[in-house]
């Protein structure tokens, strides 16, 4: 009975049906990227605001003063440019207009100089209670929501609330899609993100804006995972490093849009809309994407199964044999996974272990790395979109070392990379910009490329009764490192700036070195069952010219070489009948050597031997190649 690798072979590996679904989905990275970081837009806090009592506003609008004019007459200094959120920061208090040792009414204080009708110009302070004034040309959940001193770190949770719903859709919509189907589950999560972004555009008060955030984190978790393993599940193995990546790169294109979006959209609600409504577009494909054939027939479906191979081999130009009545992926009884599938034989406990730290890790700096834009000055917009810039080198970098090198030793080194980069960069003097700069993007480089390649080679080492659930397990982690990143960073960065990258670079440097007890996937079949994974070497290289393969390789040429000049005697009197005999009986790789010889004239048994072994060198030349 074939295969269903063989039968995909057939019908076209990456052929146009897969071409065209493939960049279909790849639009799906996109819009993940604005949920994903959107945030930074949605909540970017203001420059610019103040507390503002009864008595300041009745105050400013008897006066006719401009907003600014208000802020300088009316609110406590700030101690500083950028003072830290808290009770002692000017913006979190107010001057107490009222107090019954100034006059009541506000028609007593002068425009002038309000102060001046208090002793020594000292007015009481009080926390501040009836909301804050915001000067800003866009508007934010925090100006929506007074997300500022006190309520400061619920900006926080507005981000880990989205991680967690990631966390949620993880478990419920990776299960339901090994459940009920892959295509199911991302129409529906497409619908899902769609309505609960709008909710959340126009939510009344934060909390609703809350609730309906972690339910968009649910589906949007969906769209993107089911999106993911659909187009590694359609082609063939020497395919999935390329689409792997490249809808990787779909999530950067996203990185980079966002800024323009948010720049041009003057607020928070319009951003929302112009993020959220393009999943209803999605929907549309219920009538060009079809069921994951591989999970058909796991799901003992091969009728269903061969009716869609034989739709993909009609649109590739293919034809697929009536032979083909009946594939199989596995002789495994088909069974609901569970975590314990995950973790009963020693090869999925350690993948599935050194994957959820990988996860983790990749989320918080990378998140991390994200988010720190917003506290470190300059124009946001212009930052974001270079940080965006940054990423898609790593998208190339990837594609050129992954099938040299293997999986294995670039996931390992990104992650090196940027460990020692957040902990160089955290040591730097602030006196030389452009090297932290550089430093800093090299960081920002190598977590993008681990993220990336962590997406590859997790939905490689799991078999396909568990793809789904593997990936989503172990993408829950990485969720779970998005919902502390907000607090991490925040909070570290108000004790020391630079303490958050010292932790980024160790949980960074420790996941490098734990990718390498990872077995290697470069080139292998997606595996089926629980035993072929078990059945994976992490000792097994890629490395090019490996010594043990180099070995055999070089051995078995030469041995070979030899016995056909010796079966076949060759000497000056047989030239050049046997050694063309001899061209034509060696191995393929070798008989590119003998056509420069055919013409040349051999007078000696010495120059044959010279022959022998320039033509022995070559072969072993190219062997090591």
């Amino acid at each position: 009975m074939p295969s269903f690798d063989e039968a995909l072979q057939r019908a076209g590996e990456f052929g146009r049906f897969q071409r065209r679904v493939f960049l279909l989905l790849c639009l799906t990275g996109v819009t993940f990227a604005f949920l994903f970081v959107g945030v930074v837009f949605l909540g970017s806090r203001p420059d610019h605001y103040w507390c503002r009592g009864p008595s300041a506003a009745a105050l400013a609008e008897r006066c006719g003063w401009s907003p600014e004019e208000e802020w300088n007459r009316t609110a406590p200094a700030s101690p500083g440019p950028a003072p830290p959120e808290g009770r002692g920061d000017g913006r979190c208090q107010r001057y107490l207009l009222e107090a019954a040792n100034a006059s009541a009414a506000p028609g007593a204080l002068s425009c002038a100089d309000p102060l001046a009708a208090f002793p020594n110009r000292s007015a009481p302070l009080v926390q501040c209670r009836d909301g804050w004034r915001y000067t800003q040309a866009h508007s934010t959940i925090v100006s929506e929501f007074d997300l500022v001193c006190v309520n400061a770190w619920m900006l926080d949770l507005t981000q880990a609330i989205l991680n967690l719903g990631f966390l949620a859709g993880a478990f419920t919509l990776g299960y339901a899609a090994d459940r009920y189907g892959r295509i199911v589950i991302y129409l529906l999560s497409c619908f899902g993100v769609g309505v609960t972004g709008v909710v959340v555009a126009f939510a009344p008060n934060f909390p609703v804006f809350v609730i309906f955030r972690f339910l968009q984190g649910v589906f949007g978790k969906g769209t993107w995972m089911t999106c993911y393993v659909i187009v590694t599940e359609i082609v063939g193995s020497k395919q999935r490093r390329i689409v792997g990546i490249v809808i990787q790169m779909f999530f950067t294109l996203g990185i980079i849009i966002l800024p323009g979006i948010a720049y041009f959209i003057p607020n928070w609600q319009g951003i929302q809309l112009a993020i959220t409504l393009p999943n209803f577009l999605f929907l549309l494909y219920y009538w060009v994407v079809p069921e994951s054939p591989r999970w058909l027939i796991t799901r003992k479906k091969g009728d269903k199964a061969l009716k869609i191979l034989r739709s993909i081999a009609k649109c590739n130009g293919k034809y697929l044999s009536p032979n083909y009545s009946e594939i199989t992926v596995t002789d495994e009884e088909v069974s609901n996974p569970s975590f314990v599938d995950l973790v009963r034989t020693p090869q999925m406990r350690k993948c599935t272990l050194i994957l959820m730290f990988a996860w983790f890790t990749s989320a918080v700096v990378y998140q991390g790395l994200v988010m720190r834009l917003g506290i470190i000055g300059g124009n946001l917009y212009i930052d974001f979109f270079i940080s965006g810039v940054v990423e898609l080198p790593g998208a190339l970098l990837i594609l050129l070392t992954i099938e040299r090198f293997g999986r294995r030793l670039p996931f390992a080194a990104s992650n090196v990379v940027a460990g020692v980069a957040c902990l160089v960069t955290a040591f730097l003097p602030e006196g030389i910009p452009w090297l932290r700069t550089t430093v800093a993007t090299l960081g920002r480089l190598g977590i993008t490329m681990a993220f990336e390649i962590v997406y590859l080679v997790n939905s490689e080492l799991y078999p396909t009764t568990l793809r789904n659930f593997g990936v989503s397990l172990c993408s829950g982690l990485c969720d779970f490192g998005g919902i502390i990143a907000p607090f991490l960073l925040f909070r570290l960065a108000a004790i020391w700036l630079e303490l958050p990258l010292i932790i980024f670079g160790t949980l960074a440097s420790v996941c490098g070195a734990l990718v390498m007890l990872l077995p290697e996937t470069k080139g292998i079949a997606l595996p089926e069952t629980v035993d072929d994974v078990e059945k994976l070497s992490s000792f097994r290289t890629a490395l090019p010219g490996s010594l043990p393969r180099l070995t055999q390789r070089l051995r078995d040429d030469f041995h070979s070489l030899a016995s056909l000049f010796i079966s076949h005697r060759l000497s000056v009197s047989t030239w050049p009948a046997g050694f063309l005999e001899i061209g034509a009986s060696c191995p393929r790789h070798w008989r590119g050597q003998w056509n420069p010889l055919e013409a040349k004239e051999i007078t000696s048994e010495l120059a044959l031997g010279e022959d022998f072994v320039c033509i022995l060198f070559k072969v072993l030349e190219e062997g090591s190649a």
